[in-house]
């Protein structure tokens, strides 16, 4: 009889197939344990995520029983407990403290180089409470990928690493990179329709976006990421926000007739409604009046325009305003500068009415 471990998606695909090890205990009946193990292989068969906890919980528990601390087989269990609890039960904690006696385990077992750690270090990285130890961990599982054979691999981890650290406090430039070199390698080994290709295109670009930098690669690489999604019989969320990056993007590099096309894409994607305000999708905020400035004269201003069918303000009108007629006449400035989705009916883009209000409000220290 053979165990696996990884029930949960890992980096690799490659499964561990391991012998029994001796018994240490025999209070564990050989049909008991086989009869949980089996239930459990079923239900992640079936995709039942309930069973696959259950059993995943209960087969560890009797392996407890049946295997040595120090057995393989054990380890395997521990982890496919693990990855269930992160799946399924989102108790980041035990699993945390289960994934580090796999680790524990498989350095004795494999050694600390050995390719098979990856997933156990994987794993406390992403369910681990502080910052510095996901790292540490991430940085020892890149170490490992770095040389295996199939680049993907590495690929994958990078995006990982990536993907946790970005949202932390750790954040930098070498974190930044670990995006930059994981599309890099998606770019040399995937199609141009791989999902994972197309998807580190949009956080590449999205970075150069937030960055305000690289601005042309930033549009080649959302351009790209919008004809791939094109295809689709859906809308993609990553698709949406493309085109909303190209329409600012576009506006700054000013070239409104090409943003205007994703102003409209944009705007054929969104289901509107007769009575839905519709959303600004590049602003340029309005300059405080500098008289208004020293004097601390705050206000407001209601607008109400026309949003022709390529998404531009036309025809912008004060509806009512507080504060001074150096507000309203910003106001009206930097409204037209504004650019927006255009609203559909019957499947073509159409002139709409829209209002806003523009607050001028100062710093209250």
């Amino acid at each position: 009889m053979q165990f696996e471990s990884g029930l949960r998606k890992s980096l690799f695909a490659a499964t561990l197939s391991l012998a029994l090890c001796s018994a240490t205990s025999f209070t564990v009946s050989d049909s008991e344990f086989s009869d949980s193990y089996s239930s459990y292989l079923q239900a992640v068969t079936d995709e039942n995520k309930e069973q696959i906890l259950k059993f995943a919980e209960q087969t560890y528990i009797l392996g407890l029983g049946k295997f040595d601390e120090t057995s393989i087989n054990l380890a395997n269990l521990t982890l496919n407990y693990a990855n269930a609890l992160v799946e399924y039960s989102n108790d980041d904690e035990k699993a945390n403290q289960l994934f580090h006696d796999v680790l524990a385990s498989y350095r004795i077992y494999f050694g600390d180089q050995a390719i098979e750690l990856v997933d156990p270090l994987v794993g406390a990285a992403q369910t681990s409470s502080r910052a510095k130890d996901a790292k540490s961990l991430f940085e020892e599982a890149i170490d490992l990928t770095e040389g295996v054979e199939d680049k993907l691999v590495h690929g994958d981890m990078l995006k990982a690493a990536f993907d946790h650290l970005s949202r932390t406090e750790l954040y930098n430039r070498t974190i930044r990179n670990y995006m930059f070199d994981a599309y890099d390698i998606y770019k040399e080994r995937l199609p141009e329709t791989a999902l994972t290709r197309i998807k580190s295109a949009f956080t590449v670009a999205s970075i150069y976006f937030v960055e305000k930098r690289q601005t042309k690669k930033s549009i080649m690489l959302l351009e790209e990421v919008v004809k791939q999604f094109s295809v689709l019989d859906y809308n993609h969320p990553y698709e949406l926000t493309a085109h909303s990056y190209l329409v600012e993007l576009y506006e700054r590099e000013g070239e409104s007739e090409k943003s205007t096309q994703h102003c409209i894409a944009i705007g054929s994607m969104r289901p509107w409604l007769d009575t839905q305000e519709q959303i600004p999708l590049y602003r340029v905020p309005p300059n405080y009046p500098q008289s208004y400035v020293k004097k601390r004269k705050e206000g407001w201003v209601q607008i109400s325009f026309i949003i022709d069918d390529n998404g531009f303000v036309t025809n912008p009108e004060v509806i009512d305003s507080k504060g001074g007629s150096r507000f309203e006449k910003e106001s009206l400035k930097v409204i037209k500068k504004w650019r927006y989705a255009p609203k559909f009916v019957d499947g073509k883009p159409v002139a709409a009415p829209s209002r806003i209000q523009l607050d001028y409000t100062m710093s209250k220290s």
